[in-house]
């Protein structure tokens, strides 16, 4: 019943103010997921990706961790597992980087507002962490989504350097990992351990959550555990 009045507010806000723009639809939607602490996530602000049908494979903490490779420069390809795999597995390049790291992954495209609202936050961690065994990665869709409404959004790159974002990028032009991730919402946010596993998965931006301070908690615990 709760739901169905969260939703019945969000058409009669968004109704209202006009919040349906064309960059995609934002709205706030109820999140039927916990946190890695186990506490029900409130509402959550979103863009929908518009024209997705694809299927939303609904990946949740304790999942493992679809691979990819995703490009971060012309012919030059990161690779998930090159930080992270399954137990009793080696890592890509095991030889010459041997030490498993959590990973922090974050769907995001630049026609996404409520993207632009968790960046900062997102950047604020990441300078505090940019020195330790944990690696974050921002994966941009907007090629992947460049379409009708989102034809003129900016490059990712120059547009979040102008922004002071500094976090790493890798580009999923194709939407292939947006797909295997079931990013169909923006930003989609996903804490990967050393072993695959997705401890984290949030949807969308929380307004008035301690982001930073959950996911500094988060990154902390999965540091501390033993390879």
């Amino acid at each position: 019943m709760k739901n169905i009045l969260k939703w019945i507010s969000v058409l009669f806000i968004t109704t209202a103010l006009g919040i349906a723009q064309d960059v995609g639809e934002i709205v706030a939607v109820p999140d039927d997921t916990t946190n890695s602490l186990g506490i029900a996530q409130e509402v959550g602000e979103v863009a929908v990706v518009p024209g997705d049908t694809t299927k939303d494979p609904g990946l949740k903490p304790g999942d493992l961790a679809p691979s990819w490779a995703l490009m971060y420069a012309p012919g030059k390809f990161e690779f998930l597992k090159n930080w992270t795999v399954e137990r009793n597995l080696k890592l890509r390049k095991f030889m010459s980087q041997p030490d498993r790291y959590p990973v922090v992954l974050s769907f995001f495209a630049t026609w996404c507002v409520p993207c632009m609202k968790e960046l900062p936050h997102l950047e604020n961690v990441y300078q505090a962490y940019k020195n330790e065994k944990v690696k974050f990665f921002l994966v941009d869709i907007t090629e992947a989504t460049r379409t009708g409404e989102n034809e003129n959004s900016p490059k990712a790159g120059p547009f979040l350097a102008e922004k002071g974002v500094t976090i790493p990028i890798l580009y999923d032009n194709r939407g292939v990992a947006k797909e295997r991730y079931g990013a169909k919402t923006l930003p989609r946010l996903f804490v990967i351990d050393k072993f695959q596993i997705i401890r984290e998965a949030r949807q969308g931006f929380h307004e008035g959550e301690d982001l930073e301070g959950e996911l500094s908690a988060l990154i902390d615990e999965l540091m501390a555990e033993d390879e």
